[in-house]
């Protein structure tokens, strides 16, 4: 199969799992054979233009005209039988599904966050959950703010999601939902239903696993509010007034939060911060786990951070919400806490800390479910089944409309 992969790649001065994901994507599909190119921006290279280079930038996010005539041509010559869009934020827009049309290649898109019925994708606003935008004009997002506290950085996302909602319904004939608990929200939120299909994502096998009972906690991702990070604190800070648990907890990533969580742990001696990880580091300590925290406070779309646990056979203590009520098996492959409630975070982190063998039993449960629903060779699966339904039923239209052009003659 011949895959053009399409994806704005995020600025890497921060930890993204979309790189991530669709990097583990293009080397499964190579690994296994099949033909795959991309066609990529970055945003890094947003700081290497001139003044006007950036000042025109936010009026690219709806439409960028230069994108839909190069990829357009570069369909035509090269032909690929199906593409895969994933992020199009600041610098390829919607633009990329007029040249998919322009050329006849079918296209399918992953829908990694919320970005489809909010903004800036998130389906919150100060700590809170939000839908004021779903439905409806997103004037409110704008009013508010929603992206990085501004208005003014808002508004082309805002314009963005109105001119072209409807192109991403109709340029696109199978969106890959993360998790079902996303699907549910897109598909109330009005998105036809039929175009939605669960595609989890998959976590490579990882080169070290668990042996014992683990010698800290850990939080590994973006250090922002929707991730809870302060309720993470705050819940660490009551573990801290009981007596603690007699492991540290770590805390590796990078964020807007970066400045608070650093200063926090600098006067605690049961915390430590240790920044950015990289690939090999991130799974040493994950495989060093007690369990693997992540008490985000927005519905998270997926979580990648718990299934890569998972793959090294460690439990998670999650967000009772969003998509880790499909990931962990509340009891059996770890431990989920009430969305935002921090008493409720710090028994479930006491329990696991305090009940090794039940940690050791959690963790095997947690291998046994990557191996049957996250593995390379799932993933590899049903993506290649994805691809194949897309071309059979951009065919199948074709076929229809020129039946439907032959019986009028």
């Amino acid at each position: 199969m011949h895959v053009l992969v399409v994806h704005n790649r995020y600025s890497s001065a921060q930890p993204s799992g979309e790189n991530k994901v669709v990097d583990q994507e293009v080397e499964l599909l190579r690994a296994a054979g099949h033909r795959v190119e991309v066609f990529e921006r970055r945003s890094d290279s947003i700081a290497d233009r001139s003044l006007l280079g950036k000042a025109a930038v936010p009026l690219l996010v709806p439409w960028n005209p230069a994108v839909r005539t190069e990829l357009a041509a570069r369909l035509r010559t090269e032909r690929p039988d199906v593409v895969h869009v994933h992020n199009v934020f600041p610098l390829l827009s919607p633009a990329v599904l007029a040249a998919c049309a322009d050329a006849g290649v079918p296209a399918v898109a992953t829908l990694h966050n919320y970005t489809q019925i909010c903004p800036p994708g998130t389906l919150q606003r100060d700590g809170r959950p939000c839908t004021e935008c779903v439905g409806s004009a997103p004037l409110p997002a704008v009013r508010h703010g929603c992206y990085r506290g501004s208005r003014l950085a808002t508004v082309p996302l805002a314009v963005s999601l109105s001119v072209n909602r409807r192109r991403w319904w109709s340029g696109v004939e199978r969106f890959f939902c993360i998790s079902a608990a996303q699907r549910d929200v897109l598909v109330r939120a009005g998105m036809p239903a039929e175009r939605l299909a669960v595609k989890h994502n998959f976590v490579p096998e990882p080169d070290i696993r668990r042996s014992g009972a683990g010698e800290h906690l850990l939080y590994l991702g973006r250090l922002a509010e929707a991730k809870g990070v302060r309720l993470l604190m705050a819940a660490w800070g009551e573990i801290a007034a009981s007596g603690g648990v007699g492991v540290p907890l770590v805390i590796a990533g990078a964020g807007p939060l970066e400045r608070e969580v650093s200063a926090w742990a600098a006067d605690r001696d049961d915390v430590r911060y240790v920044g950015l990880y990289d690939t090999a580091q991130c799974r040493q300590a994950i495989a060093r786990s007690v369990a693997v925290v992540a008490p985000s406070t927005w519905l998270e779309a997926f979580g990648l951070v718990v299934v890569e646990a998972m793959a090294a056979g460690v439990p998670a203590v999650a967000a009772g919400h969003g998509a880790f009520v499909e990931l962990v098996e509340d009891g059996v492959s770890g431990l989920l806490h009430r969305p935002g409630d921090s008493a409720s975070l710090a028994s479930r982190i006491r329990r696991l800390a305090a009940e090794p063998a039940l940690g050791r039993e959690m963790g095997r449960a947690a291998r046994r479910r990557y191996e049957q629903h996250f593995s390379p060779a799932v993933g590899l699966e049903r993506l290649v089944e994805e691809y194949r339904t897309a071309i059979a039923v951009r065919t199948g239209s074709r076929r229809n409309q020129g039946d439907g052009i032959h019986g009028g003659q």
